[in-house]
C-alpha cells in the first residue's frame, strides 16, 4: 500500500532540486533517538530554517522516528538537505523493517493509536511538513519520506 501527498517518487528529486547533504542514523534505542533530535535540528539549521520551522521538523522527525522504533522494531532515518531555486528544504526518509501498516487511512486519524501513545504521531508529522509520502507492505515494513522548505 501507498499514500502520498505529492506527485513526485519520494526516492527521486524532480527537475531542479538538487541533493547537497545526506546523513543516515540508526533509530534501535531511545539513545538513537536523541540522537536523530538532535541531528534534525542541526539539518535545519544548517538549511535556514527559522525556530518555528526547525520545531515543526524536529517534532515531525521524533513522531516518526519513535513509530519506527516502537512499531517497526528499529530503522534508519536518512537526512538530506535540498535545494532549488529560492528555496532550501530536508527531506527525512523512516524506514523500518517491521509488520506494516495495515490501515493507512485508521493509523492517519487522530487519537488512533496501536500503543500507549495518544495517537497523534503519523498524521501529526503530515500535516508539519510539506510533502508526505507513505509506503507500507504487511510483513517487509514502513517508508516515510517527509520534506519541508524554507519558501514554499
Amino acid at each position: 500500500m501507498t499514500m502520498s501527498d505529492e506527485h513526485t517518487a519520494p526516492t527521486a528529486c524532480p527537475p531542479g532540486i538538487q541533493v547537497t547533504v545526506q546523513r543516515t542514523y540508526e533509530v534501535h534505542s531511545d539513545d538513537d533517538l536523541l540522537t536523530v533530535r538532535h541531528a534534525v535540528r542541526a539539518a535545519t539549521v544548517e538549511c535556514g530554517f527559522g525556530l518555528v520551522d526547525q520545531t515543526r521538523v524536529v517534532t515531525a522527525a521524533s513522531e516518526l522516528a519513535r513509530n519506527a522504533f516502537i512499531h517497526g522494531k528499529g530503522g534508519a532515518l536518512t537526512v538530506e538537505l535540498l535545494t532549488r531555486t529560492g528555496a532550501s528544504g530536508i527531506r527525512l526518509v523512516i524506514q523500518d523493517d517491521g509488520p506494516g501498516i495495515p490501515d493507512i487511512g485508521a493509523a492517519l486519524t487522530d487519537g488512533f493509536t496501536t500503543g500507549g501513545g495518544l495517537g497523534h504521531g503519523l498524521g501529526g508529522a503530515r500535516r508539519l511538513m510539506d510533502e508526505f509520502h507513505l509506503d507500507t507492505r504487511p510483513g517487509v515494513g514502513t517508508t516515510v519520506t517527509v520534506v519541508r522548505w524554507t519558501m514554499r
